[in-house]
């Protein structure tokens, strides 16, 4: 686990949100994982590192997976929540995450 994903680990429990699966492989047999998952609510979140850095996510090959994973996602009816660093930090990933999962269909 990254440092990004366990300080946002840590927001989820200090929010008493429930508990995500971790990895959550949403769509075999592609290998599409999502961060933290809630199925049951069709609800997930992705920590994007390395977005000012260089990393993966901002790579030409990089964000076209990306792309394609989140498009696929969406019309499977996920709502997902995507945070950087500073979404962690500000609290904006804690308000976002929180209003996903009260406003998610009950399952």
């Amino acid at each position: 686990m990254s440092a990004l994903e366990s300080a946002a680990a840590l927001q989820i429990r200090a929010l008493a949100l429930p508990e995500p699966e971790r990895e959550y492989r949403f769509l075999p047999p592609r290998r599409w994982r999502f961060d933290f998952a809630w199925p049951a609510l069709m609800v997930a979140l992705e920590v994007e590192g390395g977005v000012h850095s260089g990393g993966r996510h901002t790579t030409g090959p990089g964000f076209t997976r990306d792309c394609e994973k989140y498009n696929e996602a969406a019309l499977r009816g996920w709502t997902v929540i995507r945070v950087t660093g500073h979404h962690i930090d500000s609290g904006d990933m804690a308000a976002w995450l929180e209003r996903a999962l009260q406003e998610a269909p009950a399952p």
